[in-house]
């Protein structure tokens, strides 16, 4: 895959948007919030496509020209949670395709299961939820599942996001043997926002879990106020506790000039490891148009080295 960045990293992360950004949008419509997966010799898409209120797939040789969208999972209103389908985490085990979705309905969000063969044609496992929200801390809303499976612990392990509807507050943690039924880890986030810095001392959302090096990585988005986000990092050794944040996040910017594409918000990372670089999608808005970018990053080493062993 050859690929072209161009621009200066931002304040040193080693991240270069790439220089024809967005790379899906425009005529469709806002896309936002998608996950990916290397299948094969293709990349595959899931993405909210808006306009539908809908989950779309696309797929891609390259990361950058992507196939016409199809829907794949769209509402079912009789349920009464999913009026709009959107933010998907997509997991390959064996042949079984595992989506996780956010259903919303009436003012709140819950999150679904589906399950697939190839990633197209989609069955829900249940007419009901699979996590709602339950906690004070939660709200009326709980969305943006991140789901990983740990072989070895023989658990699916979901970082999500809760709190108020149009934005969610804070992350928590949930595990589960069969992906269906789960377990919080406590009645409190895991990760919250850090008052002490101004882009993401209102709220920290919709993150991306990878373990990576004997870590656990987290891309997550951070706000400085309800309608201005851009994307951090941070990192633990058992995906729980003692959240190290990256010294120089933001990791990813919003747009610098008025015009840009990402102008008011970059957020919703989606990141892969690859080949000795890191390609991470995202969402980049300017006033109500969400569309989908991406950022290089070259070389395996994410830049940790100046942090010190520090909790969240």
């Amino acid at each position: 895959m050859n690929l072209h960045a161009t621009g200066k990293a931002a304040r040193g992360t080693g991240w270069i948007k790439w220089q024809n950004n967005p790379v899906l949008g425009g005529n469709l419509g806002t896309c936002f919030d998608l996950c990916l997966i290397r299948d094969a010799d293709s990349y595959r898409m899931w993405f909210s496509w808006r306009p539908q209120k809908s989950i779309a797939l696309v797929e891609s040789k390259d990361g950058i020209h992507w196939s016409e969208p199809v829907i794949v999972l769209g509402p079912e209103t009789s349920s009464g949670w999913e009026d709009d389908m959107n933010r998907p985490c997509v997991v390959k085990r064996g042949h079984t395709y595992h989506m996780w979705y956010t259903g919303q309905a009436r003012g709140q969000s819950w999150i679904g299961h589906a399950v697939s063969t190839d990633g197209k044609n989609w069955t829900r496992t249940s007419n009901q939820p699979v996590l709602s929200p339950e906690l004070p801390w939660e709200k009326i809303a709980v969305m943006c599942p991140h789901v990983i499976w740990d072989e070895a612990a023989g658990l699916y392990k979901m970082w999500y996001s809760g709190g108020e509807q149009y934005e969610p507050d804070a992350i928590g943690y949930a595990t589960s043997p069969d992906g269906q039924t789960w377990t919080r880890h406590a009645d409190t986030p895991i990760f919250y926002a850090d008052p002490t810095e101004r882009w993401e001392q209102y709220k920290v959302t919709a993150c991306q879990v990878i373990p990576f090096e004997g870590w656990y990585l987290m891309f997550y988005v951070g706000f400085r106020d309800i309608d201005h986000a851009q994307i951090g990092l941070a990192r633990s050794r058992d995906g729980i506790t003692n959240w190290q944040r990256h010294p120089v996040n933001p990791i990813i910017s919003s747009g610098e000039n008025a015009s840009s594409w990402d102008y008011d918000a970059a957020y919703k990372p989606f990141a892969l490891h690859e080949q000795g670089r890191w390609l991470l999608w995202y969402n980049g808005r300017r006033d109500t148009f969400e569309q989908i970018g991406l950022a290089i990053h070259t070389g395996d080493d994410l830049q940790f080295d100046a942090l010190t062993e520090e909790s969240n």
